[in-house]
């Protein structure tokens, strides 16, 4: 139990052996903590030593003999303490590198017939924004996904959504059937915006692209790239007429 309590204090698993030994014996020499500790004879020098730099052992020459003892184990409080002074005085400059990273696009891909869920799953995770998607027939292969699952969760979680059809015979049925619940749906002439793949930009800064034919999925995380696409999105559907 102490041997793993010195661990978690940043005490390396031969270091904590040592360090209770040498508390346990009082005063000995490298040979009597490394046969206590069970630790080899080399490894036991190595332990001290480090021990020794981090002031948990102190050692003293006794008629030529060099003979170790462990000093108050509530050193060990003030090495957490300097660690802790020493973290606070660069966190600022990690948490600069952290806002770096956190700028970079953030990208997930999929593969496989069923990817399009990983997209779809996770729009139904963000219920906060309204959802702009771009659609052709093709998903309509898979409408027993949409229309028992997708749809449903999504009108429960009151998810609205604004989305740019394929013109096309099925489509513009689907469109004016109102089976497409908190949904306003316009239609694109084929001929001017050909869908090949499905777009969905949702959340406060995703977009999720599908290509069913290529069984691919592709989730990007980017507040420009969502941004963009958003813009795109409202331009063309500021062109259309209502359906």
């Amino acid at each position: 139990m102490h041997l793993n309590e010195l661990k978690k204090a940043g005490l390396s698993d031969n270091e904590a052996k040592v360090y209770l030994a040498a508390l346990e014996l009082g005063e000995a020499s490298v040979y009597r903590i490394a046969k206590k500790s069970g630790v080899k004879r080399t490894t036991t020098y190595l332990a001290v030593e480090n021990l020794k730099e981090k002031g948990l052992i102190s050692s003293y020459l006794r008629d030529s003999t060099a003979v170790f003892y462990a000093e108050n184990p509530k050193k060990l409080l003030d090495i957490l303490d300097d660690k802790k002074r020493a973290l606070s005085r660069i966190l600022p400059e990690l948490l600069a590198f952290t806002n770096l990273i956190d700028k970079k696009p953030k990208i997930r891909y999929f593969e496989g017939k069923e990817a399009y869920k990983e997209v779809f799953g996770d729009i139904l995770k963000h219920s906060e924004n309204e959802m702009l998607g771009t659609f052709n027939e093709r998903f309509w292969d898979w409408e027993k996904y949409f229309t028992s699952h997708f749809m449903p969760e999504r009108k429960n979680k009151k998810i609205w959504s604004r989305i740019l059809f394929k013109d096309n015979l099925q489509l513009r049925d689907l469109a004016q059937s109102g089976n497409v619940p908190f949904s306003q749906i316009k239609l694109v002439p084929s001929d001017k915006f050909n869908i090949e793949i499905e777009m969905v930009i949702y959340g406060k800064n995703k977009v999720g692209y599908v290509s069913y034919d290529e069984e691919i999925a592709v989730i990007i995380e980017s507040q420009k790239i969502h941004d963009t696409q958003k813009s795109f999105f409202e331009t063309i559907w500021e062109m259309l007429p209502d359906k």
